[in-house]
C-alpha cells in the first residue's frame, strides 16, 4: 500500500535545467579537485582549509536549506544525486557538510518553529557546521535508556542540559548541534519523554572530547559530546514542545539513512571503476586479468548491485518528494546499499589480489570506509526489524 501516511508537502526543488548545471559542474570539481585531494586528507585527517572554504562558497552546507533562507532548495531526489556524486571522493567530503542538509535540516523543517527556521537557516546555508546528537554510551536505538537530561532551569525560561552523547559525527568541529535529552522520566505515549534542543557548541558547559580513531573515512571526526549544566534558552526547544524530540529524530533519520544509502551507492561506483581500471591493467599468463571469466563475474555483479541501489534511491526519493511516508523504503534503500558497497569493496580486494591488502593501494582504503555505512544512521539489523514491524503493522491495518 503506498498511500500516505503522515505524508508532508511535496517539493518540487530547483528546476531541472539549474540543477542538471550544477549537478555536470560537481561532478567535475568532484574528480578534478576532490580526488587529487584525497592523499592530503588522508595524510592531515581533515578535509583542507581551501577545499573547506570552496565548498562552502559553492552552497553545499545549505543544499536542502529553502532559497528564501538562502540555501539552494534542493528536493530529496536533486539532494540524494548530489550526496552519490560527492561519494565518489573520500568519505569526509561529504561527511563534513551532511548533517547540515540531512539530519539538522530535516529536523528543522519538521519541528522547527518558523523563528527557529529563521535563525538556523541562514547559518547553516552560510556554511556553520551541525552535529546530531541522538547516541550515548548506553543507548542508541534504545532512546528509553537515554541518559540525557533536560530539566526546567528553576531562575527563568528555559532549561539545564546534562549527559553525554558519543559518536556524534562532526562534533569536534560542529557549530551547533541538536541534542536529544529526557524531559520526563517516564511518558506515554511510548519515546514522549524525549525532546530536542538546539545547542550552540560554544555554550558554557559544551565540550568535546578528542576525535576517536576509527577504521577508515580518515579527515571525517566523531567524538563524544558533554553536556555539564549547560543552560538553553526557552527556544532552544526544537517545536517549543516537550515530548517530540524523539518523532522528529526519527523523521530526520528518514532522511539521514537515504543518505548512508546515496554515499554507499556513490562510493560503491568509485570502487567498481577503480576495480575496472586495474583489471584491465593488471598481466596475467599474458593477458590482462579482465579478460578472465571469474573476474568479468565479479564485475559484473557488482555493476547490477548498484544499478538495483541507483533503482531504490530514484523510487524511494521520489516518493518522498510526493509527500509519501518512506520509513520503510528509506530503511530497506540503506540497508540494500550499504550491504551492497560492502559486497563490491570486497570483491574489489578480490580482483586486486595481493594488492588489495597493501595500504598503498586504493582498493585496502576503499574496504576499510564501507564498513560503517552498515552500521551509523541504524544498524542493519535495526532497520530489518523497523521494517518487518511497519510490514506487520500494515497487514493488520488491512493495508
Amino acid at each position: 500500500m503506498n498511500a500516505p501516511v503522515n505524508a508532508v508537502a511535496a517539493n518540487s526543488g530547483m528546476d531541472d535545467e539549474t540543477f542538471e548545471q550544477f549537478h555536470e559542474q560537481l561532478e567535475r570539481y568532484v574528480r578534478e579537485r576532490l580526488i587529487p585531494a584525497e592523499k592530503d586528507v588522508i595524510e592531515n585527517d581533515a578535509v583542507p582549509e581551501d577545499i573547506l572554504a570552496e565548498m562552502k562558497d559553492m552552497g553545499l552546507f545549505g543544499l536542502t536549506v529553502p532559497e528564501e533562507f538562502g540555501g539552494a532548495g534542493l528536493n530529496v531526489t536533486q539532494y540524494a544525486k548530489t550526496v552519490k556524486t560527492m561519494a565518489y571522493a573520500a568519505p569526509a567530503f561529504r561527511s563534513i557538510f551532511s548533517i547540515n542538509v540531512g539530519m539538522f535540516n530535516s529536523a528543522i523543517k519538521n519541528g522547527g518553529t518558523d523563528a527557529q527556521k529563521a535563525e538556523w537557516w541562514p547559518r547553516i546555508a552560510g556554511g556553520k557546521i551541525a552535529c546530531f546528537g541522538l547516541t550515548e554510551p548506553g543507548s542508541g536505538s534504545d532512546s528509553a535508556a537515554m541518559q540525557t537530561t533536560a530539566r526546567p532551569d528553576p531562575d527563568g525560561n528555559g532549561w539545564i542540559l546534562n549527559g553525554t552523547k558519543r559518536y556524534i559525527t562532526n562534533a569536534p568541529h560542529a557549530d551547533v548541534g541538536l541534542i536529544m535529552a529526557r524531559t520526563e522520566k517516564d511518558a506515554l505515549p511510548k519515546n514522549a519523554h524525549v525532546s530536542a534542543f538546539i545547542v550552540p557548541m560554544d555554550t558554557p558547559g559544551v565540550s568535546t572530547g578528542s576525535p576517536d580513531h576509527k577504521m577508515g573515512q580518515a579527515g571525517s571526526h566523531i567524538s563524544d559530546v558533554m553536556l555539564d549544566d549547560v543552560h538553553v534558552p526557552g527556544d532552544a526547544l526544537l517545536g517549543g514542545e516537550t515530548g517530540q524530540g524523539f518523532r522528529f529524530a526519527m523523521m530526520s533519520l528518514d532522511n539521514g539513512r537515504i543518505s548512508v544509502g546515496a554515499a554507499s551507492t556513490g562510493y560503491a561506483c568509485r570502487a567498481l571503476d577503480s576495480a575496472t581500471k586495474y583489471a584491465t591493467e593488471r598481466q596475467a599468463f599474458g593477458e590482462p586479468i579482465a579478460n578472465f571469466q571469474l573476474i568479468q563475474q565479479m564485475l559484473a555483479e557488482s555493476w547490477t548491485e548498484i544499478y538495483a541501489a541507483e533503482s531504490m534511491m530514484a523510487d524511494v526519493t521520489a516518493r518522498v518528494d510526493r509527500g509519501e511516508d518512506t520509513v520503510k523504503h528509506a530503511a530497506a534503500f540503506k540497508v540494500f546499499a550499504s550491504e551492497m558497497c560492502g559486497r563490491v569493496v570486497d570483491r574489489v580486494v578480490q580482483i586486486y589480489g595481493g594488492a588489495g591488502y597493501l595500504a598503498e593501494y586504493d582498493a585496502e582504503r576503499f574496504f576499510r570506509d564501507a564498513r560503517i555505512y552498515r552500521i551509523y544512521e541504524g544498524t542493519t539489523q535495526i532497520l530489518q526489524l523497523q521494517i518487518a514491524k511497519r510490514m506487520l503493522r500494515e497487514h493488520a491495518a488491512g493495508l
